[in-house]
């Protein structure tokens, strides 16, 4: 399950707005492969070689947080529900998150990123962008860069990452999973279009699964099939992400590597291709999302006040609710008591609610010096 096409789209029309791309520009996006587990493989030599399972418990209960290829080889994904998994690989190892140990980890690989430059833009604890335009190391290649890069996170951490290069950040992103894992792709400016035009729509950034399946029926399959709508065209059939998708459909992407910048806000979303209605597993993906935004609020040294619930049901109502702190910050432990309380509020209007998405955010962002992080404190019992 993938965020949703609004949230993304929208981000990326925001950026994209912001600077003329030049094809002299060269981006490397590093992605770390299957970067939970490899931390528990690395650390546990008994998982070496196993199908590994991050998150989710053996009798069913939540969704896999992250899993090695071993797992990947029984069709096992991230947010999958556990009980799916299990019945997938009965020989499947459950290890609960050490969240802890990955940050340590990753600022390890981010100190090695900016031995190359300043300008690094973290998207998440296992990837991120880095603007290589200018740096002379290796004879300005990127791609030698990128390879080094490699092989010093490999030699400091023992795990392995993948690399993609090109003259913007889309492609690069794309690049990464190219040759994954232990492996690296360039996209040339000269074959940026060509490259797009043979790519599967399901791999766009911004296209999840229901987007993808809309796309399909509508005849566009590949890059080359969305380059033949026009700019109004797309507007009519996908609204304001239309001109995003007429752009990336081109290998347009203009939007610069950030290090830092102003945000009201951070979350993240899932669609989902059939509704969900079972609780826990809202829950889990809730608690999960959670995590995940935390991460990055932490990569980007912000904390934010207010946790937000979302919640999209079958015909397209959509509520939302939140909790503020009354002093402190929203942490890991108070956003995850928040969740259950949040969520059964909006369920409450439905007399047998199922959902189609579910999303959660924080705001009220600040820079993390400025405050201690307090437990939230509120009328319901932890979840733990």
């Amino acid at each position: 399950m993938r965020p949703s096409v609004t949230s993304k789209v929208n981000k990326l029309q925001a950026d994209n707005e912001l600077v003329e791309a030049s094809p002299d520009r060269k981006i490397i996006h590093i992605d770390m492969d299957a970067f939970y587990a490899s931390v528990e493989q690395r650390d546990n030599p008994t998982l070496r070689g196993q199908p590994v399972i991050v998150g989710g418990q053996p009798n069913g209960r939540g969704v896999v947080a992250a899993c090695s290829y071993e797992a990947r080889e029984f069709g096992i994904h991230s947010a999958m529900p556990s009980a799916e998994a299990g019945r997938r690989c009965a020989n499947a190892v459950f290890v609960k998150p050490r969240f802890d140990v990955y940050r340590m980890v990753s600022k390890q690989i981010h100190e090695i990123f900016r031995e190359f430059t300043d300008l690094v833009e973290p998207l998440s604890l296992d990837e991120a962008y880095l603007d290589v335009t200018g740096i002379n190391l290796f004879g300005g290649s990127a791609v030698r860069m990128a390879r080094e890069i490699r092989l010093m996170i490999t030699q400091r951490t023992r795990l392995i990452a993948s690399a993609g290069i090109s003259y913007n950040k889309f492609l690069a992103k794309i690049a990464s999973d190219h040759n994954k894992p232990d492996g690296q792709f360039c996209v040339l400016p000269g074959d940026g279009e060509n490259f797009v035009g043979m790519l599967p729509i399901g791999r766009f950034h911004g296209v999840g699964k229901v987007t993808e399946s809309r796309m399909h029926d509508l005849g566009i399959r590949v890059g080359a099939d969305l380059r033949q709508w026009s700019r109004e065209e797309l507007a009519r059939e996908f609204g304001s992400s239309g001109d995003y998708f007429y752009r990336v459909a081109r290998g347009i992407d203009h939007r610069p590597v950030r290090t830092s910048r102003k945000r009201k806000s951070m979350g993240a979303e899932r669609t989902f291709g059939t509704n969900i209605s079972d609780r826990d597993e809202m829950l889990a993906i809730l608690q999960r999302l959670a995590v995940e935004t935390l991460e990055a609020l932490t990569l980007r040294e912000l904390a934010g006040t207010t946790v937000s619930v979302k919640v999209r049901f079958p015909d397209f109502a959509t509520l939302t609710r939140a909790h503020s702190q009354a002093r402190g910050l929203i942490d890991e432990v108070s956003a995850q008591r928040a969740i259950p309380f949040l969520l059964d509020r909006a369920l409450a209007t439905r007399a047998r609610p199922s959902v189609r998405l579910l999303g959660l955010s924080i705001s009220g962002l600040q820079p993390l010096e400025q405050s201690q992080i307090e437990q939230l404190e509120l009328p319901w019992p932890s979840t733990e």
